[in-house]
């Protein structure tokens, strides 16, 4: 060690081999390319996942089936019988749950599954119900909020009945049949 090595702060780039510097050096004349083929040409590449041409391991693997891996919807998972920790009236959402310990973080997102029995009424705010867990909730005197990622409550979807559905497409109907028709040729 001596003055110039402990004052040295490093370098913006690294050390690069000088190559093609006689046999002596060990990549001299080829520099360490071979001879000729497509790696000894200038701006040659091994791609990623490239074995020197032998059938790849991707290519070599069989392939079978689907996976959602990248889309599917994960939640944090209670019962409703869990529920029953709870006192009669309480707002229960993912932060009371993991408060009292009924359940540990998966994902801020909050699921509420209908095994066992309820029989305390809470107001429940998650991002999605089966509907046995809605059944029972409501069937205790409590209320089933969904709520969107964020925590604010979601509109429940309206549900057109068949018969609503058929009397507006009846009164499109109608409404076309109430125009005059155009006759073509005086256009």
């Amino acid at each position: 060690m001596d003055q110039k090595t402990v004052t040295k702060k490093g370098t913006a780039h690294a050390h690069v081999f000088r190559v093609g510097r006689g046999i002596g050096s060990g990549l001299g004349k080829t520099c360490g390319r071979g001879h000729k083929g497509w790696g000894a040409r200038s701006g040659a590449y091994r791609r990623p996942g490239y074995e020197g041409g032998q059938m790849p391991i991707y290519r070599r693997v069989p392939k079978r089936g689907f996976t959602n891996a990248r889309f599917r919807s994960e939640f944090t998972v209670i019962n409703v019988s869990a529920l029953e920790a709870f006192e009669s009236g309480a707002v229960v959402d993912l932060g009371t749950v993991l408060e009292k310990g009924l359940t540990s973080l998966n994902v801020r997102r909050l699921k509420v599954l209908g095994d066992g029995a309820l029989t305390k009424a809470l107001t429940v705010h998650a991002q999605k119900f089966s509907k046995s867990a809605v059944e029972k909730i409501r069937a205790a005197g409590g209320q089933a909020i969904l709520v969107d990622d964020k925590g604010k409550p979601v509109p429940e979807p309206v549900e057109e009945t068949p018969p609503a559905r058929k009397a507006r497409s009846a009164a499109k109907e109608a409404a076309k049949e109430a125009e005059p028709a155009k006759d073509p040729k005086e256009e």
